[in-house]
């Protein structure tokens, strides 16, 4: 893997939401993937209290826990961010990042503080791939499915967009968007059998819901309440066809006789969020838990430890 730090090159508020930052290090001649990004994930750590962000020299595969030791005040905060884009190469290698602003809460966590004043010469630390040394973080895998279903919120939408730029040209399906804003709506490339739907949030929308109706309309199903009770949400919601947060077993899935069968789908938001759409698929249409990949990216009011 690539530890290092690097620094701002460029800093732009793309909309209200979303601010893109180009980041810059020799050292990032390395980084990448033997592949496609898709939503391939990265580690950011911010500058703490004092200013300075942690030094990570020398370090190792015990990189995590060497950080955790630190005293509080020097560790500094560590956020996930999905890789938008490698541009350049060698010692010219820029790794893009869009951070996401949250507004409605204040912008009050680590990285969206961050962002609002980001500029030239700011200084953070990289965790990262290295290319041709497995890494992890890359949870798209639609093997041979016939169609996709992207759903992601304004945190998933960075990642939900690689995907679409890395999809072959030969890629069918949807992909749902939701934005706070309308002015959110970005330039999103994606294959010609790929049908890519932003939802803004109008005045009053509950974060989650255009999502929610727009995913059960797309399957033909009703309008529900609204988002699940949070005491049944598991903040750390992360299964894909090999993994589960909860434990449950995932051998035991019998694969679904109806159309649904060639589905691959990839959700990725606030827990609630996709908790109730992990109840539409899985629940309500009956497909298959090793054709979908449902990613917690945050909790709305808890504050991520990394």
């Amino acid at each position: 893997m690539v530890i290092c730090e690097v620094t701002v090159v460029r800093a732009e508020r793309l909309s209200p939401s979303y601010v893109r930052v180009e980041l810059a290090a020799p050292e990032l001649a390395d980084f990448g993937v033997d592949g496609p990004l898709l939503d391939q994930r990265i580690k950011l750590v911010f500058p703490g209290a004092s200013g300075r962000v942690p030094s990570f020299a020398g370090a190792d595969e015990s990189w995590y826990a060497t950080w955790l030791d630190l005293p509080v005040p020097e560790r500094a905060h560590m956020r996930t961010y999905s890789v938008r884009d490698v541009v350049g190469a060698g010692a010219d290698t820029r790794v893009v990042v869009d951070l996401v602003l949250h507004l409605a809460e204040g912008a009050t966590g680590p990285g969206s503080s961050w962002a609002v004043d980001a500029a030239p010469g700011d200084r953070l630390v990289l965790v990262g791939p290295r290319r041709g040394i497995a890494f992890g973080g890359i949870e798209f895998d639609p093997g041979t499915a016939r169609s996709l279903l992207l759903a992601a919120d304004e945190t998933a939408v960075p990642a939900a967009s690689r995907i679409l730029a890395d999809l072959p040209r030969t890629a069918r399906g949807t992909a749902f968007l939701e934005v706070p804003h309308a002015a959110d709506v970005l330039a999103c490339p994606a294959p010609p059998g790929m049908d890519v739907v932003w939802l803004p949030r109008c005045d009053g929308d509950e974060h989650g819901t255009p999502l929610v109706e727009a995913v059960r309309r797309h399957f033909g199903l009703g309008r529900v309440a609204g988002l699940v009770v949070e005491s049944v949400v598991d903040p750390d919601l992360w299964e894909t066809p090999t993994y589960s947060s909860s434990g449950e077993e995932l051998d035991g899935a019998v694969t679904v006789g109806h159309d649904l069968a060639g589905l691959y789908a990839w959700i990725a938001g606030e827990s609630r969020l996709v908790t109730t759409l992990r109840r539409c698929l899985v629940g309500e249409l009956d497909v298959d838990r090793r054709q979908v990949a449902f990613m917690g990216y945050w909790r709305r009011g808890v504050a991520m430890r990394s």
